[in-house]
């Protein structure tokens, strides 16, 4: 059968794509986890959803989504270059969940299949770009995304790479980076053609020139270099999301993800809230809509709130008995909530969350997943190569990082993120922490005393989303608390270092 213009242009960006990633790219299956993660995390992708992949080449990238999404997704791998055809079969055979498909005519050899997602790996270039977005807007379910990864056009290294190739006399051809789209241009095509939630973002800094021995520091750094202004335009890549028409969390439909019987109507939520008025009902749904076999009871603790979170959230206990407010008294603080909340929870496992994470619940199945496996405490980490986080304050990104850097030297141990006040504990463990920082620092002594008291603590990567202007505003405020920080690492380090010297003079 003839290919098509579009066809055509697919399957010759397929061909050169894959010549590059065998002939430039080192790190090439380290890359491909990274950006199947990436794509998991980024639009909380729930067992049972759709994804087509545009120009699966070999099949290495639709084996990385498979084990990303934990083989619970229908993938169709759209193949347009007939040589690689019986590749990706073979490369996928042991895995059900993927559809291997070869594509004469894009999208009509689909059909009028519709997909929950969409993602094209290195696969358009200026001439087909505006009628790839045309045609795959129509493949796509309402709500669902498209996902694109290209290289970044901002990079001044790689114009200049460009340059040189030109003016020497020597072939040295890298068919990935012939074509540079800009991202103005990226960003005006996506709404003419009706997207919304559109974001182009860079992405990844380990590329050629960096050497393999370099793998380890390059991709601890990438993440931080992503989110610094001005340096992230040094990434080798973008990524480029947006949806086919709005659509939040809780209206996705209810998916039980309840998995483990361990945790049935066992697990405690505990949920700490000051002026949430915006994110108190959509936060209790979403936990339902979920988890609803999970839930013990959901804990809301009120930190003397000056809006109508109290309000809300006892309108919303009013229809279900497992949801308890719990009125703070002055003086305020996320410590002293905490504890209250810690104090006050009945259940054999307690999760510990923000209000403002409605959008990551599906993640917390994660969290589920270690602790059914043996952990102690589960910990959501924003800051793992495969976390993705956005509009990240880059202020926060280094003081967070400082202090991470400095109490792994000062403990001795190894931990990327126990910070985040995303946390699913045994409550023999929670019962052990006596919170003594009434501010944010307690976030961070929720994550280091159980690992300093010996218990197995296992960090997920999990998406981080800065608050949109429909989530109100948050309290945090780095200036007024990263002193309390410190002093909590210096104080538990005194006592690490005063029991050893006790626990040598006992023996």
């Amino acid at each position: 059968m003839q290919k098509d213009f579009l066809s055509s242009k697919l399957a010759s960006q397929e061909r050169n794509r894959s010549l590059y990633w065998d002939k430039y790219d080192p790190f090439i299956n380290i890359r491909l986890f990274w950006r199947a993660s990436t794509m998991r995390h980024l639009f909380h992708i729930l067992p049972g959803e759709s994804i087509l992949e545009v120009g699966a080449g070999d099949g290495r990238f639709s084996y990385a989504l498979a084990k990303a999404t934990k083989c619970e997704c229908k993938i169709t791998a759209a193949v347009f270059s007939s040589e690689y055809l019986e590749l990706a079969r073979d490369k996928t055979k042991d895995l059900s969940c993927i559809d291997v498909r070869f594509i004469a005519s894009f999208p009509h050899a689909l059909g009028k299949k519709r997909f929950d997602y969409v993602v094209a790996y290195n696969m358009l270039d200026d001439k087909i770009f505006d009628l790839f977005l045309c045609k795959v807007k129509d493949m796509i379910s309402p709500g669902g995304g498209i996902l694109l990864f290209q290289p970044n056009s901002w990079n001044p290294y790689y114009r200049l790479r460009r340059i040189i190739r030109r003016l020497l006399p020597i072939k040295w051809h890298r068919p990935s980076e012939d074509f540079l789209l800009n991202r103005f241009h990226i960003f005006t095509l996506l709404s003419e053609v009706g997207y919304t939630h559109i974001n182009v973002l860079a992405y990844d800094f380990l590329y050629s020139p960096i050497p393999m021995f370099l793998l380890w520091p390059a991709k601890n750094i990438s993440l931080i270099l992503e989110n610094c202004p001005f340096i992230r335009n040094f990434a080798g890549s973008i990524y480029v999301y947006a949806r086919k028409e709005p659509i939040s969390i809780e209206n996705r439909g209810a998916i039980d993800l309840c998995k483990h019987n361990i945790f049935i109507r066992k697990v405690s939520f505990v949920i700490p809230c000051k002026n949430e008025e915006m994110n108190i009902y959509p936060i209790v749904d979403s936990i339902k809509c979920f988890y609803d076999s999970y839930i013990k009871e959901i804990i809301i603790i009120d930190d003397n709130s000056e809006d109508n979170t109290v309000r809300i959230a006892e309108q919303i206990a009013e229809k279900d008995d497992r949801i308890r407010v719990i009125r703070r008294m002055p003086p305020n603080g996320v410590g002293l909530a905490l504890s209250e909340g810690i104090a006050s929870a009945k259940g054999d496992y307690i999760l510990l969350m923000d209000a403002d994470f409605k959008d990551i619940i599906p993640e917390l199945r994660d969290l589920f997943d270690v602790v059914a496996e043996g952990a102690d405490v589960a910990i959501g980490s924003r800051f793992s190569r495969e976390s993705v986080l956005l509009n990240y304050p880059f202020t926060k990104i280094i003081a967070n990082r400082a202090f991470h850097i400095l109490a792994n030297i000062m403990l001795g141990r190894h931990f990327r993120d126990i910070s985040n006040n995303l946390k699913l504990l045994k409550r023999e463990v929670a019962k052990q922490i006596n919170i003594e920082f009434p501010d944010f620092a307690a976030n961070a002594e929720t994550g280091l005393k159980p690992l300093l008291l010996g218990y197995n603590v296992c960090e997920v990567p999990i998406s981080w989303i800065n608050r949109s202007v429909n989530m109100g505003v948050s309290s945090f405020k780095l200036g007024k608390i990263w002193f309390n920080y410190f002093r909590l690492l210096f104080r538990l380090t005194f006592r690490q270092w005063r029991s050893k010297i006790g626990n040598k003079y006992r023996r």
